[in-house]
């Protein structure tokens, strides 16, 4: 009798494990934030799901912010928006964004996510890659960007933030 309570009680743990595993490492991944560089829309110890499929069959679009490794220390992980797009030349000076597109045209970045305060700081002028994204946190005076280390390559991209589900109050879907 207990050997097949014991038998039936192991059946469902391994198919547990079999549904679980692949959506935890296909599909979503939890993440939890870290820092003040994306305030005031994500704050430290906001739970997030990230979305780790949509990529596979679409690029990263602008504006969408996104988890990816470090690209100076592939055992961290970042949250970051996209500003920049692959080829696209970014043009930062007295606290406003040029994108330029030698086939598209430039136009000046809309952030409106972002309060007056917090203007981007700094100059430069990158032209990204044909496999290269330009993130920035949207608390642009404390993130620590690509105007530090440069652009994100598309292998480090883990993937889209699609739900905060911690604290309850802030629940909140992104890109559904």
């Amino acid at each position: 009798m207990w050997r097949k309570i014991l038998w039936e009680n192991l059946e469902m743990i391994f198919i547990a494990i079999l549904i679980v595993a692949p959506i935890r490492y296909f599909l979503i991944q939890p993440f939890i934030v870290h820092g003040s560089s994306m305030e005031p829309n994500f704050y430290t110890q906001d739970y997030l799901i990230i979305d780790e499929l949509t990529y596979r069959f679409r690029n990263p679009e602008r504006y969408e912010v996104i988890v990816f490794k470090a690209p100076n220390h592939q055992n961290q992980y970042y949250i970051k928006r996209i500003i920049g797009l692959p080829g696209e030349t970014i043009s930062i000076d007295d606290g406003q964004i040029e994108i330029s597109h030698p086939l598209k045209g430039s136009f000046i970045l809309e952030q409106d996510f972002l309060s007056n305060e917090l203007k981007t700081s700094g100059s430069l002028e990158l032209t990204l890659a044909n496999n290269q994204f330009f993130v920035l946190g949207d608390n642009r005076l404390a993130s620590y960007d690509s105007r530090n280390w440069g652009p994100v390559e598309r292998n480090l991209i883990i993937g889209r933030v699609w739900l905060r589900l911690w604290p309850f109050k802030k629940i909140e879907a992104y890109g559904i």
